[in-house]
C-alpha cells in the first residue's frame, strides 16, 4: 500500500471514530446573551491538582509542631499562620508572597466538594472542570471550552483554551483526558495542549527536521483526508467542519507573530527568574504572556500525577513545603504583573484544588468511604506528619480581578477537627455560575444533545454568588 492511501485509512478511519464518539446537537443557545453586564474578558485556572490541604495553606488552625510521641488527633495545622496584606488575615507560613497580593482577591473558605462515592481524584477533577459528576452519557465540555464558545477567541489566532502543565502519559492519563475535551461544542474549543511551558514554542512549529514546505503539503494532504472522510456518517456535521476549523486556527498560529508568545527565552532575564520555580511556575509565566496575547482561557496545572504533587498520602509536612515554594513566588507574580499592566481589571484569576486534606478524616464526618491513607494514633517518625487522608468538607479557593472583591474573606470552617464549613457553604455550581457571569455569559445557555438539554450547570440551577462579586 503506497503511503499516502495508508495515511488516508488510517485518518479516515479516527475520524470515523471520533464522529462516532460524539452525538449530533442541535445548537440552540438558551437566550443568547441577556444583556449581563461583564466584568472579566479572559480567565486563568491555577489547578492545585492532587488535593491541596486548606488547613496547610489559605486556612490555616492552630499549629502543632512535631516530635515523636505526638497524638495525631492533636494536629490541625503542621505549620504556624503568617500576616498577609489584609488585616485579620492570615495563611500558613510558606506562602508569603502569595499573603502580600491578598489586597487584590478573595479568599473563600467555605468550597464544600460533592459526595461522589468512593474518592477518586479524577472524578473529582471531572466534576470540578465540568461542573457535572462522571460519568456522563455525552461527553460533558469543560468550562473552558463553554467559555470559549460562548465568547469566541479574543484573538482569532489565539487558541481560546490552552491547558499548561499535565501530561497524559503518567498516571491516570485516560480519566485525565475525560474532562480535557470541549464535548459536543466541537474540537475548535478543545484544550491546545502545552505539557511542558519551557517547550511551548514547540507546540506551535512543524516537528524537528520538517521544514515549512513539507509541512504545509501534510497540512493539505490532512485537509484532503478531513474533507473526503465519512466523518459525516457517524456524527454531525458540525463536528467535522468544528475540527477543520481548529486545524486552520493551529496552522494560521504556525505562521504568525503570535506564536512567539510561547516562546519563554523571549522573556526578560529577571522576570523569567522571578517565575522560574519549576514547572509550574513557568506555566504561570507562559500563562501571563498567552493573556497579553489573546487566549481567553487557561489552565496551569501543578500536574496530577498519583501520590506525587499535592497528593500527599504520606511525608504531608514536607510534601506540602515543597508545593508551596512551587507556587508561591510565581502566583504573586503573575497577581502583581496583571494589576501593573493594568490587565488584572478584566482577567479573573482562580487558585484551586478538587478538595482538601484531614489528618484523621476521609471524606466528611458522618459518610462512610474507604480509607485510604493509614495514619498512626501516635506519630513516631516525620513521615507521618501532616494531611494525608482526602477530605471534601471544608476546602479553600483564591480569586483574584475581574469584579472580585478585594481584601475579602468568604466562608468560614470550623476551627476544631472536623475543619468543616460552617458559614457560606459554596458549591461547584454556583463557582461556575459565578465565574460565568463575570464574563457577561447568562445561567440559561444551553443546548439540546440527543433531545436533553445540556446547560453550563446541571439543569441551569446554579446560583451567582454575590457575595463574590464588587
Amino acid at each position: 500500500m503506497k503511503r499516502r492511501d495508508f495515511l488516508k485509512k488510517t485518518s479516515a478511519a479516527a475520524l470515523a471514530a471520533m464522529g462516532a464518539s460524539l452525538p449530533a446537537a442541535s445548537f440552540l443557545s438558551g437566550c443568547g446573551r441577556s444583556g449581563i453586564a461583564s466584568t472579566a474578558d479572559q480567565v486563568i485556572l491555577l489547578w492545585m491538582a492532587g488535593g491541596m490541604a486548606h488547613t496547610e495553606t489559605f486556612d490555616p488552625k492552630a499549629y502543632t509542631p512535631f516530635e515523636p510521641g505526638l497524638e495525631s488527633k492533636r494536629v490541625l495545622s503542621t505549620f504556624p499562620k503568617s500576616s498577609t496584606a489584609v488585616d485579620d488575615l492570615f495563611f500558613s507560613e510558606g506562602l508569603g508572597e502569595i499573603g502580600s497580593v491578598m489586597d487584590k482577591g478573595t479568599v473563600i473558605r467555605s468550597y464544600r466538594a460533592a459526595d461522589l462515592g468512593h474518592i477518586l481524584h479524577t472524578r473529582h477533577q471531572y466534576h470540578w472542570h465540568t461542573c457535572y459528576e462522571p460519568p456522563q452519557s455525552i461527553q460533558v465540555p469543560h468550562i473552558g471550552a463553554w467559555i470559549g464558545h460562548e465568547l469566541g477567541p479574543v484573538n482569532d489566532v489565539i487558541p481560546p483554551f490552552i491547558s499548561i502543565g499535565q501530561r497524559f502519559d503518567v498516571g491516570e492519563g485516560e480519566e485525565l483526558k475525560a474532562y480535557h475535551s470541549a464535548g459536543f461544542l466541537g474540537s475548535e474549543y478543545g484544550p491546545f495542549l502545552i505539557p511542558d511551558p519551557s517547550s511551548g514554542l514547540d507546540s506551535v512549529r512543524p516537528p524537528v527536521g520538517m521544514s515549512i514546505e513539507r509541512f504545509e503539503k501534510r497540512h493539505q494532504l490532512y485537509r484532503e483526508l478531513v474533507d473526503q472522510s465519512t466523518v459525516g456518517n457517524h456524527g454531525s456535521a458540525y463536528q467535522k467542519e468544528s475540527m477543520i476549523r481548529a486545524m486552520e486556527r493551529s496552522y494560521a498560529l504556525l505562521k504568525s507573530p503570535e506564536s512567539e508568545a510561547f516562546n519563554l527565552s523571549d522573556e526578560p532575564e529577571e522576570s523569567y527568574e522571578a517565575y522560574n520555580t519549576g514547572r509550574f511556575g513557568l506555566g504561570c509565566l507562559l500563562a501571563k504572556r498567552l493573556t497579553e496575547a489573546g487566549a481567553r482561557f487557561i489552565s496551569v496545572s501543578t500536574e496530577y500525577v498519583p501520590f506525587l504533587g499535592w497528593d500527599t498520602h504520606e511525608n504531608g509536612h514536607s510534601r506540602a513545603e515543597d508545593m508551596k515554594k512551587s507556587i508561591d513566588r510565581p502566583v504573586a507574580q503573575l497577581i502583581r504583573d496583571l494589576d501593573k499592566t493594568g490587565r488584572l481589571d478584566r482577567t479573573l484569576v482562580i487558585l484551586a484544588s478538587e478538595f482538601s486534606r484531614d489528618m484523621m478524616v476521609e471524606g466528611r464526618p458522618g459518610e462512610t468511604v474507604k480509607e485510604q491513607a493509614k495514619q498512626p494514633e501516635v506519630m513516631q517518625k516525620k513521615s507521618e506528619y501532616g494531611m494525608h487522608k482526602h477530605f471534601t468538607d471544608g476546602c479553600s479557593i483564591l480569586m483574584f480581578g475581574g469584579g472580585i472583591k478585594k481584601g475579602h474573606v468568604y466562608g468560614k470552617t470550623a476551627d476544631e477537627r472536623p475543619c468543616s464549613t460552617v458559614e457560606d457553604e459554596i458549591r461547584i455550581d454556583r463557582i461556575h455560575q459565578t465565574i460565568y457571569h463575570a464574563l457577561g455569559i447568562p445561567p440559561e445557555t444551553h443546548y439540546v444533545i440527543e433531545g436533553r438539554p445540556v446547560y453550563t450547570t446541571p439543569d441551569g440551577e446554579g446560583e451567582v454568588a454575590h457575595g463574590l462579586l464588587a
